[in-house]
Formats: C-alpha cells, structure tokens, sequence
C-alpha cells in the first residue's frame, strides 16, 4: 500500500507528517532521507511480513514449554522417615534425601507426637538424627515436615516403640584395639543376646568396647560422648540377661565398682536373706541349758538327796512320773486309806521315810530346771497335805511320825503338817 504525505516539521527526533485530510502523524525523523526538509513529499510503502510473523510465534511457543517443563512438571517430594535403631532410652530416625525440585528449602522440623521435637541442622547434608532420653518400653510417633518455596510437604507418621531391658537387639558395638580371640569372643557373645557389630563409630554405635584408648575411632567416639567399656560388659549383658549398667566397665573403673545386676542381685539377695533367717533361728531359738530366774537364784540350794536305787537320773522324766503318781493318788482319795503296818516289823516305818526323800531330792531339782517340775511338786506336796489330814490320816502314830520326818528332810518349812491336831 503507497501512501503519499506532506512533512510538516522535522526534529531531531521525530519528524511531523500531514495526510491529505489535514492529519498530522509523528514518524521518526530516522527512516526519513537525509535531504528531507519542511514541505516535501514522501511515498510510505507498508506491507505484512508473515514469515516474520511465522518466528516470533515459534519462539515465543517454544519458551513456554521450556518454563512449563521446568517449573510446571516436577514438584519437590515429601520426605521419608523410617527407624533405624532402637534402644531403651533413645531411637536413631534417617531419611532419604530431600528432594526439592526447582524450589528453594526454607526448613526441615521433627515433630514428636504431634508436637515440634526441633529443626534439622543442614537439612541438604545431614539424613539421621538421635533423639535420647526417651522412657523405657513406651511408643512414640515422629514425622518430618518439609517447608519450600513450592509449598510444605509432610512425611508419614511413624510410630516406634523403645525396648524392654531385657531386650538386648538395640545393641550396637564399635570395636578398638582388641586381640583378635577377645574380638571373636565378643562377636559370639554380641549374636547370642542379639547385638550387632559395626566397623565404624556411626550415629547408632551405643558401645565402644576395646582394651587400650587409642586410635581414631575411639577418639571420634569419645568425642560424640559414646560409652567406652571393656569386653566384660557384653559378658555381663549377657549373663544377667539385661542391659548392665557401664559405671564399672570404663577402663579406668575399679571391678570393685561393678555392680550385680537382676540375676546376681536376686541371688545374691536370696543368699542375704537366708543367712539372715539362719540367724534369727538361732537367736530366736531356745537355750538348751536351763534359765533360772532371779527368785530361784536366791533360793539357797540343797545338797540333793541319794536318788531311789532303780530309779531315772533324769529331771524331767522324774518330774513326769511325780505327776502320773499325783493324778493317781488324786484318783485314789475317794477310796478308803490302806491298813497300817505291823507294828511288829519296826523296819518298814524307814520305807515311807525313804521313798519320801526320793521323791522329796529329784522335785528339788525338777524345780531348778523345768517349771513343770515345780507344778508336780506342788501337787505331791497337796497330796501329801490330805494325807496328813485327820479323816486320812493312819490310826498308828508311828507310821505318821516316819512320813512327817521323811518330808522334814526333803523341803524345809513342810513340818507344819504334822502339827494339825487330831
């Protein structure tokens, strides 16, 4: 299309143009010619350039897929959390790594049961933490929140649960300088109770056992404050069959200090418990020997009589027979008093007299030794009261004469008796 105009004005810059129907159009003074001046006439050719057009579609299509494939498609992920050692105050938690995409990290938080535990130091280095100090045998739920420039992005929950302290499987043991029968023994002794053995100290070594401080592993396990114990203490896991306390297993601790523990202790205290029970059956056992109380000690003793010949030395038995003897006259006092002696045979009077102080000597010392004793005695000695008694007594004088000196020589102050009137 041709298009004729009329150049007004010329500037530096911008040159004024007039159309035939008196329109002014501003037009660079630049796609002017050079001998261009107010007044004169110029031709404007205008036209469509397709394939022009044709490109700059292309181009812009084709940026646009590139914004889409790379901000559009991919999305950061959401973090995986899983277990990866348990003991029975701590849990050892790693991730996979983080993957953002496009987007830029804002932060990475560990949620314990529904509430913020902390952040995770360097979230693009670090795949694992500890958390410590946990109860024994309890469950916990832990999840990983994700926070980008695309959005948040939250890990499934886990739940795990601490072990009991007879559950030695959370075991994990570094060695040092160890010899290599010592290092094979513990190796036996660490799939016996369920333990593992790792070649590094790691973030899940629960142990350092070796037998001399040097090296650099048991430098790097000092200095994340990891327990260095000697091989007795898997020994002694194993034997009590729970986690032994490492107090006495540092290297430089005293055995002395080794405490027992569940097994050793209930032994140990079954062991306690039956000496001490030994001894208080002892103690609160009786004497074998004879008590006197204080009465009886003041009581002056007799020299005892000559015993009955045939008769028990013993106090006891004697004591028992006094008191058969006492039933039975007890028995026999309904019955009629025997015939007196003759009195031809002046002999016999001295028999009474001496089955009295036979019986009067051994009561005596029943009374020093055995309180049944003394309540035998007391019988005989009422036995012998009736017997003195007018209604029992015997018509011969003399026989009552024999009885009452024969209890004169077996206990003092009996006399009495023998003075009721008839």
């Amino acid at each position: 299309m041709l298009v004729s105009l009329t150049v007004g004005k010329v500037d530096a810059g911008v040159a004024v143009l007039l159309t035939q129907d008196n329109r002014l159009i501003e037009f660079p003074s630049v796609l002017l010619p050079n001998n261009i001046s107010s007044g004169s006439i110029v031709d404007i050719t205008v036209s469509r350039n397709h394939a022009a057009e044709a490109a700059s579609a292309s181009a812009f299509q084709s940026l646009q897929k590139r914004i889409l494939n790379t901000y559009g498609v991919k999305a950061p992920s959401p973090p995986v959390l899983r277990l990866r050692n348990a003991t029975q105050t701590s849990l050892v938690l790693e991730w996979d790594p983080i993957d953002l995409a496009t987007a830029s990290l804002k932060s990475l938080s560990l949620y314990r049961n529904g509430s913020k535990a902390g952040s995770i130091p360097r979230p693009l280095e670090t795949r694992s933490t500890k958390i410590s100090g946990l109860a024994i045998h309890s469950e916990y739920s832990f999840h990983l929140v994700l926070r980008t420039t695309a959005g948040t992005y939250q890990s499934e929950k886990l739940t795990c649960r601490t072990h009991k302290m007879t559950d030695l499987s959370g075991i994990t043991v570094t060695t040092g300088v160890l010899d290599p029968q010592q290092k094979e023994a513990l190796g036996a002794a660490l799939d016996r109770i369920g333990g593992k053995m790792i070649d590094s100290v790691r973030i899940d070594t629960t142990h350092f056992v070796c037998t001399e401080g040097r090296g650099a592993q048991w430098e790097k396990a000092v200095e994340m404050n990891i327990p260095v114990v000697v091989p007795e203490w898997v020994n002694a896991c194993e034997t009590e069959g729970t986690i032994a306390g490492v107090r006495g297993y540092y290297l430089n601790a005293d055995p002395k200090a080794r405490q027992l523990g569940v097994i050793h202790g209930s032994s140990h205290q079954r062991t306690t418990s039956t000496l001490s029970a030994a001894t208080t059956a002892n103690q609160g056992r009786p004497s074998s020997q004879p008590q006197r109380s204080p009465a009886q000690e003041q009581v002056p003793e007799e020299p005892p009589s000559t015993p009955f010949p045939g008769g028990e030395t013993s106090s006891q038995p004697q004591a028992q027979a006094q008191t058969q003897e006492v039933g039975s006259q007890d028995g026999e006092d309904d019955l009629p008093p025997p015939p007196p002696p003759p009195k031809d045979e002046p002999k016999d009077t001295n028999g009474p007299a001496q089955n009295g102080e036979a019986e009067a000597a051994p009561a005596l010392e029943a009374k020093n030794e055995e309180p049944e004793a003394e309540t035998a005695k007391g019988s005989s000695e009422e036995t012998d009261k009736e017997q003195t008694l007018p209604q029992n007594r015997p018509d011969d004088d003399s026989e009552s004469a024999s009885l009452g000196d024969a209890k004169g020589k077996g206990k003092e102050g009996e006399g009495d008796f023998n003075e009721v009137p008839l």
